[in-house]
């Protein structure tokens, strides 16, 4: 496999988050009672494994390579984009916060959820172009096998089980049948 792979794989795993987002947001909207502790760990998996994992492989390692191969403005839109999924995670945990804390924050927490759920389908469409642009011989063989080493570490590949982990217990919860 390549980081390429790993990318895509991570993006599989992404969608069926998402999936469990929107579900997340249909039952909020249908007044359905999900509970706290299940909108933290949604909140955690964005920060948790989003930011801090998959992110962080291709800012770090994949898009660098990628831009210095004329790709640049496509890899600056797609940081724009890490940068405004950040900002609706920091939002989502100000209005868990304050739903915890007392104030009303069902419709606040279901628009986020549903626009992440946006803002994702559609970054994910876009990534998925670059790798297809980039797996079709932009790359070298070693760039694609030091990228993939990066990846695979065990630190890395822990928290890929643990999100996966978070994602199927989240899937399992009543609101989101």
């Amino acid at each position: 496999m390549s980081a390429t792979g790993v990318l895509r794989e991570d993006h599989e795993e992404i969608r069926r988050f998402g999936e469990v987002v929107a579900r997340c947001h249909s039952a909020l909207l249908a007044g359905a009672d999900v509970p706290l502790p299940d909108l933290r760990r949604i909140a955690a998996v964005i920060d948790e494994f989003l930011d801090s994992v998959h992110y962080s492989r291709e800012e770090d390692s994949y898009f660098p390579c990628v831009a210095s191969y004329g790709l640049r403005k496509e890899v600056h839109d797609l940081l724009v984009e890490h940068e405004f999924s950040r900002r609706i995670a920091a939002r989502l945990r100000r209005y868990l916060d304050g739903w915890e804390a007392g104030a009303d924050g069902r419709e606040p927490v279901a628009r986020h959820l549903r626009t992440y759920c946006i803002y994702l389908e559609d970054h994910l469409r876009k990534e998925d172009d670059l790798f297809e642009r980039a797996g079709a011989g932009i790359l070298s063989p070693e760039e694609e096998s030091e990228m993939y080493r990066q990846f695979t570490e065990d630190v890395a590949a822990a928290r890929i089980r643990d999100m996966k982990a978070e994602v199927a217990y989240l899937a399992g919860r009543p609101w989101a049948a």
